[in-house]
């Protein structure tokens, strides 16, 4: 009955921290089923993620550095989107006014959540890191992780060299989190797959319903490529390194 519990209430802090990836997951099902009035669908979810967003800042459920964070995200996020668009691995083929260069303002808030998700988990669950390598060789890894998004379009794909190094830079670093009065443990690379794991059946969910379209979804909706789950895995890797940085920078200098 313990057991059960503390799974209980680990999968309702979880839940908590999920409101705005689920909101967002919520926005694409029903603009999907729903033709709303006055704007194209694409208007409307970008409409529907900054009001999200207030809410989410104006309830509490957020915080102003945490907002200061996912702002960050949401500008990485949009840089990729409008370089991977423009090089065709997936594409936004509804209309919109609020479209830049072929990519809608929303897709920014995808990443938004994804940063949403881990702060807000990072807080409730009283995230503590263990063993933390220097930022001299965190920053770097992080930067090179992000760079191969943009450069393996022209060179050769680092990605498993990158995965390579993930493991051998965290190879001692464990986080902790709290579960009521209980403190659990488990590597950090291992956080790494399982959030990976679970952002790839999100993104099923999120081309499902219209959220953006691949290549070989045009005809027919399809599941997304197994391979994409690398993808995502170094991507909440360069997450979780840039949120993890600005909280210990954040630490030193109170």
């Amino acid at each position: 009955m313990f057991a059960i519990r503390q799974l209980i209430r680990f999968g309702w802090g979880q839940a908590l921290s999920c409101v705005f990836p689920v909101a967002i997951f919520a926005s694409l099902a029903i603009t999907q089923w729903i033709s709303l009035p006055w704007l194209p669908r694409y208007d409307w979810l970008l409409v529907l993620c900054l009001l999200m967003q207030w809410f989410m800042v104006r309830s509490g459920l957020e915080t102003v550095d945490e907002l200061k964070v996912i702002t960050v995200f949401h500008l990485i996020g949009l840089m990729l989107e409008l370089f991977k668009v423009h090089m065709g691995s997936w594409s936004y083929p509804e209309e919109g006014f609020t479209k830049l260069f072929g990519v809608p303002l929303y897709s920014g808030f995808m990443y938004a959540s994804v940063a949403s998700f881990l702060c807000q988990a990072w807080r409730r669950m009283q995230v503590e890191l263990i063993q933390w390598p220097p930022l001299r060789l965190v920053m770097p890894l992080a930067a090179a992780i992000y760079l191969n998004f943009f450069t393996h379009h022209y060179w050769i794909d680092v990605r498993w060299w990158l995965t390579l190094l993930v493991i051998i830079v965290f190879w001692r670093t464990w986080v902790t989190y709290q579960v009521g009065r209980v403190r659990y443990r488990m590597p950090l690379s291992l956080s790494f797959v399982l959030i990976g794991f679970f952002i790839w059946i999100a993104e099923n969910v999120a081309t499902f319903f219209g959220g953006w379209e691949y290549p070989n979804q045009s005809d027919a909706w399809q599941i997304v490529h197994i391979s994409k789950i690398s993808s995502w895995l170094l991507l909440v890797i360069v997450s979780f390194l840039i949120v993890a940085t600005l909280k210990m920078i954040k630490l030193r200098t109170k």
